[in-house]
């Protein structure tokens, strides 16, 4: 059997979500699943989640999997319907739906009993959402529609996890939403965490659940989070290179002097990214060492030469326990979140 596996820690996800609970102080929390739990599996997530306040789903489909799991909790669809014909299905599934773009305030006729909206603005971030130059407007139609039958105000941050911060969006919407008595969802992961003024009725809960920190100064584990997701493999071969020998397709890697390299069975097949440079982070036996050529789809290359305990069999660590995901993924120049969610279905996952 090939060695690849990805572990999967419900005791980390459930103490995430403590952590994260300390931080909303009052305030409800939405656990973001979408995409598959950010990688990590639906269902098992929803196990480990059991004491959220809610969950948040982009798709139908994902909420009414989470109906038949029995869960009877809020559940929000992040971005409303796509399609009018959905509406029946969110009535039936007693959703929560975000409403952004007229398109939708027109579909909501078409529910079969009232709901609750989460009305969402645009306040700097120019994805979806109301201009806030229509706030009043479209608040009052949304009040005298039969169909609605709650409203919370929703906004989404663009830089909370960066050093412009959030005030350029936050005052503009506050100073809206705040006339308007009604409830408020706006901090996200980083928001939560960095902006406590921004943790109103409900927080939407996503990366800091799974064990990632939102920010690119600050750790994990500074933060008090622990990685749920550790993909392990093994070395399956060694190579011994002279001074002027390369490796890997392309050869993009070349060696200035004797080097020893471990071939990895994992490769962009499995979810790791087919970009990350030679000198990407990796464990081997626990000691950090570094990737050496270019990803194949199986296989990569590490570097053994200082590492002279390591042979076939040895372990790897391409992320998690020992290794933070945010880590691989800056030097891969991406995001831990596109790492956890390229999680191929090849991966054998076990849950410990």
């Amino acid at each position: 059997m090939r060695p690849l596996v990805a572990h999967i820690s419900l005791d980390a996800l459930a103490h995430n979500l403590r952590v994260a609970r300390k931080h909303a102080g009052q305030s409800k929390i939405f656990s973001v699943v979408k995409a598959n739990a950010y990688g990590h599996g639906l269902t098992r997530a929803v196990r480990a989640l059991g004491h959220t306040d809610g969950f948040a789903v982009l798709t139908v489909e994902e909420a009414a999997n989470l109906r038949q799991m029995g869960v009877e909790k809020p559940v929000l669809l992040l971005e409303g319907p796509f399609q009018p014909g959905e509406m029946s299905s969110i009535s039936e599934l007693d959703l929560m739906a975000v409403v952004h773009g007229d398109h939708q305030l027109e579909w909501l006729h078409l529910a079969t009993q009232p709901l609750h909206v989460f009305l969402k603005f645009n306040s700097g971030m120019n994805r979806l959402g109301f201009p806030m130059a229509r706030f009043e407007e479209v608040l009052e139609h949304v009040r005298a529609m039969r169909n609605v039958a709650r409203i919370t105000l929703m906004t989404h941050f663009a830089t909370a996890d960066e050093a412009l911060g959030i005030d350029w969006q936050w005052t503009r919407f506050l100073d809206k939403a705040l006339t308007s008595g009604l409830p408020i969802s706006a901090a996200n992961s980083a928001a939560c965490l960095n902006h406590p003024e921004t943790r109103k009725d409900w927080v939407r809960l996503g990366i800091m659940l799974y064990g990632a920190s939102p920010f690119s100064d600050v750790t994990a584990a500074e933060l008090d989070l622990r990685p749920v997701l550790t993909l392990q493999s093994e070395i399956i071969a060694v190579q011994q290179l002279k001074a002027g020998e390369g490796a890997g397709y392309g050869l993009t890697f070349m060696a200035e002097e004797p080097a020893r390299l471990g071939i990895v069975a994992c490769g962009y097949a499995d979810g790791y990214p087919r970009h990350a440079p030679s000198g990407t982070p990796v464990l081997v036996n626990g000691r950090r060492t570094r990737t050496l050529g270019r990803v194949s789809m199986d296989m990569l290359a590490v570097d053994l030469s200082r590492l002279p305990g390591a042979d076939i069999g040895s372990s790897v660590t391409l992320w998690g326990e020992g290794l933070p995901v945010e880590e691989v993924a800056r030097a891969a120049g991406t995001i831990s979140y596109e790492l956890l969610c390229a999680l191929a279905p090849r991966v054998p996952i076990v849950e410990i």
